[in-house]
This record gives structure tokens, sequence and C-alpha cells, in this order.
């Protein structure tokens, strides 16, 4: 073998260095996170049956909250269930630049599990979450229209920022999209809702204000762990999976259980549905038979 620097003495000429590639990274969920995905299943279904429960202590007509409740928490669970046994993940590629002095940049591959199954979760269940408050702050049509399309917007555009490239518009470019439709989420929940619920009596204003504002700040909590985890990838797989599930315990469990609570001691947040939704089709539905005389 020859020696370079003995090399370099005879030559005259340094020896050209050399870049053994690196082995590419994979990063992925391991005990501590699938444990937790578990735990989180367990909660979300122990939830949706204390719902359900709550609900058959009222009249089918009044039971829309508990119904929509009980929905975010059944469509969590089964989210959760997914990702525990190995459901709804897939690997985005990444590859990194990495400069040298003396020698062309190489890239460094990088495979980050993402849970594309959370995304489908918050596609239904903050839909319904928002639904839920704008019925309790007496939204008209439109507002909650806007509110439930920009938050759509935002799950969908934050599931591309997931899967973008690096040195791209792809990820930060969808982050940024995301971040201005929750903003859009955020102006009729703290503005147009924040005015109707108040017509509505002060102590439905107070209670709004309250669990809106705790749902304001939960969701806030989101992008930033997106940002820390799938964006810069400064967090472990298992860590986002943990920050995750305490940010959805407290924005659908926590929320739940106090949101039917508090409307169970306030008549004034009931929602009285008649019609299908209380008798059905009844008589005006039924099949006659027996019209046509001719048969």
């Amino acid at each position: 073998m020859i020696d370079p620097i003995q090399a370099m003495k005879t030559s005259g000429v340094a020896p050209i260095p050399s870049v053994v590639p690196d082995r590419p990274t994979y990063q992925h969920v391991h005990d501590s996170g699938s444990r937790t995905l578990w735990v989180v299943f367990v909660i979300m279904v122990i939830a949706s049956i204390v719902f359900a429960g709550m609900s058959w202590r009222v009249p089918v007509s009044k039971r829309l909250y508990y119904v929509l409740t009980t929905m975010i928490t059944i469509f969590a669970s089964i989210s959760y269930f997914a990702m525990a046994t190995g459901h709804g993940i897939s690997y985005n590629h990444i590859k990194v630049r990495e400069s040298h002095n003396h020698v062309p940049d190489t890239f460094h591959d990088v495979y980050r599990q993402v849970f594309w199954a959370r995304y489908v979760d918050w596609s239904v269940t903050t839909p319904l979450l928002l639904i839920d408050l704008g019925l309790l702050a007496g939204l008209n049509g439109g507002h909650m229209l806007m509110a439930v399309v920009a938050d759509i917007i935002m799950i969908l555009t934050g599931l591309f920022a997931a899967f973008g490239s690096e040195g791209t518009p792809q990820k930060w470019g969808w982050y940024t999209i995301a971040c201005i439709a929750y903003l859009v989420v955020v102006w009729h929940l703290a503005i147009n809702g924040r005015v109707t619920s108040k017509a509505k009596g002060s102590k439905v204003g107070k209670f709004f204000v309250a669990i809106a504002g705790f749902t304001v700040i939960i969701w806030t909590l989101y992008p930033i762990v997106w940002g820390i985890s799938d964006g810069s990838r400064k967090m472990s797989v298992d860590s986002e999976i943990i920050a995750y599930a305490v940010l959805d315990i407290l924005a659908k469990p926590v929320f739940g259980a106090w949101l039917l609570i508090t409307h169970a001691r306030l008549p004034e947040t009931d929602i009285d549905l008649g019609g299908f939704w209380s008798h059905g089709l009844g008589g005006e539905g039924a099949l006659r038979l027996n019209d046509d005389d001719g048969a």
C-alpha cells in the first residue's frame, strides 16, 4: 500500500481526497412510540363509550352535540389503531446536502416515517370539532362552511408538506399555505364566533370564549410540533408521536368531556331537532303499494 504522504513528497502533488458515502438513515418508531399509540387508542375508545353513554340520557332530538363529539373520538380511535398496527404509515425520502472543503458536495439519504393516517383522522375530526364550536356559538351556515373548508385545506396542505422535498418550495411552501388557512379558521372562531355566542347570553358567550380559546391554543401547538419533527427533523419519531398524542387527548377527549358536561348544564345551548332526525320518514316516506288500483 502506498503511503499518501510519501507519494506527495515524491510527486509533489497531493493525493485526491476521497469521500466514503454514508449509509442511509432511517428515522422510525420504536417501543416507546408504539406503546403510546396503543395507549391513546384505548383512551379514545373509552372516551367514545363514555360519550355514547352520555347521549342515552337525553332525547334523540337533543343528541346532536353528543353524536358529533362521539364521532370525533371514534374516528380518532380508528386512526390510532391503524398507526399502532403499522398501517397508515409511509417513508418520506429526504436527500440532505453535505458540503466539503476539498471535494464536491455529497448527499445523505434520510428516510423518515410519516403517519399519514393521522392526517386522514384530522381531515374528518377537525371539521366535526369546528361544527361543534360553530353550533355552540350560533355561527351562520356561510361562516361555518368557510371555516370547515379552510380547515380541510390546512390538513391537506400539511400532508403535502410532510412529503415535500428538501431544497424546494414544496415542504415549507405547503406549510405556509396550511398556516394561512389556519388563520382563517381562527378568524371565524375568534371574531365571528365570539360575536354570535354573546348574542345567545352571557353564560354561553363566556363558555364559548373559554373552550374556543382552549382549542386555538392546542391547535396552534400542532404546527409547532410539525416544524420541529417533520419539518426540520430535530425531534425523533417517538417524541413526535408522544407530542401529538398529548395534543390529541386534549383536543378530543378532554375537549369533548368539557363540551358535553357544560352543555348539559346550559339549556341555552340546546339544539332540538325534529323531523327525520328524531322520527325518521314516518308515514310520509312509507311506500304505499295499494295506491294503484289497476295493479
